[in-house]
């Protein structure tokens, strides 16, 4: 471990629970809770609930984040196929917290964790925390296929979803200049990975971009003739619904025009296109939203984890064996009343979040003993292009208008902050009534990156002798 530095000489100054000062009972609580340092890792859902709920508080409390914005990643889908710009589902992390004093944001990445000192390694340098908060989320996980990574990005991150919409977008201009009715068809097939509510919703809007949006802009190809295709290895789509709701989705997406692959397992996926149950689909972009793997915050705990990476927690969502460790959302291996995992949902992370802003408060400040988390969950939504939704709720359940209209309210109240709620809703409100997109830009940055990885492509998928190789063009920087 690096050593201390004058941000840390001073948290020691302040106070450390080997050295207890001598206070009187009315001072005890005050002098207890100025020496302690909570640190929490992730301002995703969980982390950043626990930070908010910990705001103004007695606590100190510092948040580290690789990058300087809350993200809400359950419309990264709508950047990615232009319906909202980026800047309107992120908020600066300091924006957030800035009102509670005792939070300080750090921009940085941890890259490992001493638990005997107490101590993480921020860019190198060690930051000591009296209570250590995991949150750091999930990334994409393949399989065991990462090679695949490179053909099928998945939604995570800002960066994803513009290079997804550039990756999008470029397909259609390339395919206008193109004279090869074979390579032409390929550019306009897109394959979506995946059938579960990330899945649904991308696949939905890449259709309604292509028959609404783009149908009158070309004047050599036809937008609407569009091939989306929906993958998924399970039986039907929309695993975690009921079976009337998966396929009262499966008829929207019909009437989208997607057509749906069922049962039938992805065996490769390259720069060309995607292998399914043995037979090579050409295609020119590939989205992944069949699986997910937690990030490496249990291997820096050296605790025990699962397949996906996450690590086992106790009731109360403290890493057994570890003195104040506590891991949150993605990365956590928590399990619910009837002893199954909890699924990696915002709601579970932020549930998480609040319920651990109130325990440890209990704990640090009264001593006291919270009692387990216990998950509350609030149904589960999914919506299918325009006018049609499913919402499963216990016993509840609703689809078609809706429950488009509540999985739109539900959504907006979710966005962090005024500004947001109300660009969307605008944004919303006005694709709605033109049936356009707003954000129909793809960035120079991210062309050159599509440029190359196309030139590495074209050589991969000579080399296999696929079907469709053929003279591409060089990607044009244009902005739509």
């Amino acid at each position: 471990m690096a050593t201390r530095t004058s941000f840390e000489e001073s948290t020691q100054r302040m106070g450390s629970p080997d050295r207890q000062p001598m206070v009187s009972a009315s001072t005890r609580e005050a002098s207890a809770s100025l020496a302690h340092h909570v640190v929490i890792v992730g301002a995703g859902f969980a982390g950043l609930a626990l930070a908010q709920a910990l705001g103004s508080t007695p606590l100190r409390v510092t948040v580290i984040d690789r990058r300087n914005y809350h993200l809400f990643q359950a419309l990264l889908y709508q950047v990615a196929t232009a319906v909202l710009s980026p800047g309107e589902i992120a908020q600066p992390i300091r924006r957030i917290v800035g009102r509670h004093k005792n939070i300080t944001v750090l921009l940085g990445e941890v890259d490992g964790i001493n638990p005997e000192r107490k101590e993480v390694s921020v860019n190198g340098e060690a930051l000591t925390y009296d209570t250590l908060v995991l949150a750091t989320g999930a990334t994409h996980g393949y399989f065991g296929h990462s090679e695949w990574a490179r053909f099928a990005p998945g939604l995570k991150t800002l960066e994803d979803a513009r290079r997804i919409r550039a990756q999008i977008l470029m397909a259609f201009e390339k395919a206008e200049m193109e004279r090869d009715p074979a390579e032409r068809e390929r550019l306009m097939t897109f394959a979506i990975i995946g059938g579960g509510p990330t899945g649904v919703e991308m696949a939905s809007a890449i259709a309604e971009l292509a028959r609404q949006a783009l149908a009158q802009d070309f004047r050599h190809i036809d937008p609407t003739k569009a091939r989306i295709l929906l993958i998924e290895a399970a039986p039907r789509i929309l695993g975690p619904f009921p079976k009337d709701l998966s396929a009262n989705a499966e008829r929207a997406l019909k009437r989208l025009g997607v057509t749906l692959l069922r049962g039938k397992p992805v065996e490769d996926v390259n720069g060309r296109g995607v292998t399914v149950g043995g037979e090579f689909i050409p295609c020119s972009t590939v989205v992944w939203a069949a699986g997910v793997a937690a990030s490496p915050a249990g291997q820096w705990l050296h605790a025990g984890t699962d397949r996906a990476g996450r690590a086992a927690v106790a009731p109360d969502l403290s890493v057994p064996g570890l003195d104040n460790v506590y891991v949150l959302g993605d990365v956590a291996l928590a399990t619910g009343e009837d002893g199954k995992p909890l699924p990696g949902l915002a709601q579970v992370a932020h549930q998480q979040g609040r319920y651990l802003g109130k325990a440890l408060p209990a704990r640090i400040l009264r001593n006291e003993t919270p009692p387990p988390f216990r998950f509350n969950n609030r149904g589960n939504l999914a919506v299918v292009g325009r006018n049609s939704a499913v919402v499963h709720w216990d016993s509840f359940k609703l689809k078609g208008f809706g429950a488009w209209l509540l999985w739109g309210i539900a959504h907006v109240y979710l966005l962090v902050g005024f500004h947001n709620r109300f660009l969307v809703t605008m944004r919303w409100l006005w694709t709605y009534l033109t049936f356009q997109r707003g954000a129909r830009l793809i960035a120079e940055d991210v062309t050159r990156d599509l440029s190359k990885d196309t030139s590495t492509s074209r050589k991969t998928g000579a080399a296999a002798n696929e079907p469709g190789a053929s003279r591409g063009l060089d990607a044009p920087r244009v902005h739509g």
